[in-house]
């Protein structure tokens, strides 16, 4: 476990899947613990894709893999290549392993720095191979809500109208479910859980707050390069997850190629691909 600190913010992450344990603020927690008998990831990264494919596979240049949903990456030990104070560096090589299921040699780099009270993270992706890499990548970060959910609100800097999609098992259909319209203000209510997430396709904001509307306790999650945002919740449970994607799981109809997928990143032999989101306690 590596811990980096600042004068305002603790911050633990596990070598395990580069993942933040811990977020500190004037001794109140702010991510979920991951109790074994609720759900226990805390904010798994999702590489190299981002929910379910259509019967855990894809085709690439005639040939079938499979990856099972949300991909290895957060079940993988990462290298700590650099760890200071307040910044810290975690680095995923391809291997034997990985290449199974994704035949591409890879670096992943996740840089976590401390700035005042934001958590910056970095996702620099290498192709290291002659061929397009496609991949997705994205944040899962579950944030602790001890009175309930329903006690929240997610806020948006711009008015919305989203629609869900809808939802067969790890897939998506084209059946989408009002949430809200013409509002920056999504109140959160368990109901919305009972089958499984929130997926919108059409968020205008690359920001999102999550306040408690009777204490004001508040996070902010900032994503300038996702264009898919989604909500998530055990039933019952007291966390949040608030996750900005790059890509989402396949629709129903997949036809299996991974270059046509919604979403997906080409990434051409040799180059370097980045990203971003930060979290800010407010």
């Amino acid at each position: 476990m590596i811990t980096i600190k600042n004068d305002c913010l603790t911050v633990k992450i596990s070598e395990t899947g580069a993942e933040i344990k811990s977020i500190m603020y004037n001794d109140t927690e702010y991510i979920w613990e991951g109790k074994p008998e609720i759900w226990n990831g805390s904010a798994p990264l999702l590489f190299p894709i981002c929910g379910g494919l259509k019967d855990n596979k894809y085709i690439l240049n005639g040939k079938e893999y499979t990856l099972t949903k949300h991909g290895f990456a957060r079940r993988k030990t990462f290298t700590v290549e650099n760890a200071d104070k307040s910044s810290a560096v975690f680095l995923l090589s391809a291997d034997e392993e990985t290449k199974k299921g994704f035949p591409f040699d890879f670096e992943l780099r996740v840089i976590y720095t401390l700035s005042g009270k934001t958590l910056k993270i970095d996702y620099s992706v290498k192709n290291l191979s002659g061929d397009t890499m496609y991949f997705n990548i994205g944040s899962h970060e579950a944030y602790y809500t001890p009175e309930g959910i329903e006690d929240y609100d997610v806020i948006f800097p711009q008015s919305e109208t989203l629609s869900s999609c809808g939802i067969y098992g790890n897939l998506l259909t084209d059946q989408t479910l009002p949430i809200i319209k013409d509002s920056s203000v999504l109140p959160l209510y368990d109901k919305y859980f009972t089958v499984d997430a929130l997926v919108f396709t059409d968020l205008k904001s690359r920001s999102a707050v999550l306040r408690n509307r009777k204490t004001g306790r508040a996070i902010e999650v900032s994503f300038p390069d996702d264009k898919y945002f989604l909500l998530w919740h055990k039933h019952g449970a007291p966390y949040i997850c608030l996750e900005p994607w790059n890509g989402i799981p396949d629709k129903v109809g997949s036809s299996y190629n991974i270059a046509e997928k919604e979403g997906i990143t080409a990434l051409k032999g040799n180059s370097e691909y980045t990203h971003t989101h930060s979290v800010t306690i407010m």
